[in-house]
């Protein structure tokens, strides 16, 4: 049996999604916690169908009976200075936004 890609973005096979819902994956998500298909750049949307489909195979269960995985966006965005751990050593320049650095120990 050839390995064939399922998820692209995360490079998970059918023969490890397969064994996941072998070892007890019995949802979209279950999956997604064992082998990490869906967690890839496209966040499930190329692979989720063939994901829930394999697991309908494995498992015997109807596919309209497997779930869609939960989607949960951040609650909302952070600053870079609320991240800075010591305010008295955080240096207001690194803190601007778009700069990518640890507040705190920088000096």
């Amino acid at each position: 049996m050839r390995e064939l890609l399922i998820c692209r973005c995360e490079e998970v096979t059918e023969v490890e999604i397969r064994q996941a819902v072998r070892d007890g994956a019995d949802t979209i998500a279950g999956v997604k916690r064992r082998t990490r298909a869906g967690m890839g750049l496209c966040q499930g949307h190329t692979c989720s169908k063939l994901v829930a489909r394999i697991i309908a195979e494995e498992a015997g269960k109807p596919l309209a009976e497997i779930l869609p995985a939960t989607v949960r966006p951040p609650v909302r965005p952070l600053a870079i200075k609320v991240l800075c751990s010591d305010s008295k050593n955080c240096r207001k320049d690194v803190c601007k936004p778009g700069r990518m650095r640890n507040c705190s120990t920088q000096k």
